[in-house]
């Protein structure tokens, strides 16, 4: 059997992280199981240690019952742990404890819990500055990054706007009931001179948009179905 090797994506936000992760759970030995997700950057701190590995009734006040962690909900399956850089000091050492030895205690719990998961992480920071500044373990970057992605962001991938946008023409069109499938040669200038602060995610938003401002017989993306930011960029 084949190691089960960690992935960390880098990138800015908007550039696609988690479904780059979805796709390698997809591509993987594990596929059929559970695909499990965990923004850090949105978890309390005080919260995020019961997230991540669960508690046993009574745990804390208002633990009224035991609830599961997204590790165990993931077992066998694959834990996409978003903005990994977030993670406190603290629960980064119960965090390496699970790559290292597969197991973890619930809150509250007496004897540890084995699990099998495939672990990818992402983040938009520099963990190495992160661990440079005392804020990250770098014995846990070390586990973490043994397969390392780097996603540019869009400014830097003009040759990807077109394909993008007909992916994402193809799903709004089709809810918006519109027959947008392509872009004009203007609109795609004008999305080229953008810089996309918002990158991919942005993209689709604006061929939402797009589908949404334009005409029932209109066939591409015209500048004028774009954001005024982006027709003044063009």
């Amino acid at each position: 059997k084949s190691p089960v090797r960690t992935v960390l994506i880098y990138g800015e936000t908007g550039t696609g992280k988690g479904l780059v992760a979805r796709m390698i759970h997809r591509a993987s030995s594990r596929a059929a199981r559970e695909f499990v997700d965990l923004n850090c950057a949105a978890i309390p701190a005080s919260l995020m240690e019961s997230e991540l590995f669960g508690h046993e009734k009574g745990a804390f006040t208002g633990a009224d019952s035991a609830k599961p962690g997204r590790f165990e909900l993931a077992d066998t399956g694959t834990f996409f742990l978003d903005e990994v850089g977030d993670i406190p000091l603290p629960i980064q050492i119960k965090l390496l404890r699970v790559l290292q030895e597969r197991e973890f205690e619930r809150l509250g719990a007496t004897k540890p819990t084995q699990v099998d998961v495939r672990l990818v992480t992402a983040t938009n920071r520099d963990l190495q500055a992160a661990v440079d500044d005392g804020s990250f373990r770098l014995d846990l970057l070390y586990r973490l990054q043994v397969v390392e992605i780097h996603l540019p962001p869009l400014r830097e991938r003009h040759e990807d706007i077109r394909p993008l946008c007909e992916l994402f023409l193809a799903k709004y069109s089709e809810e918006n009931g519109r027959a947008l499938a392509s872009l004009s040669e203007e609109a795609y200038a004008a999305l080229c001179a953008y810089d996309w602060p918002g990158n991919i995610r942005e993209l689709e938003n604006t061929m939402e948009r797009a589908t949404v401002m334009a005409a029932p017989d209109d066939v591409e993306v015209l500048v004028r179905h774009l954001p005024g930011k982006m027709q003044s960029a063009a």
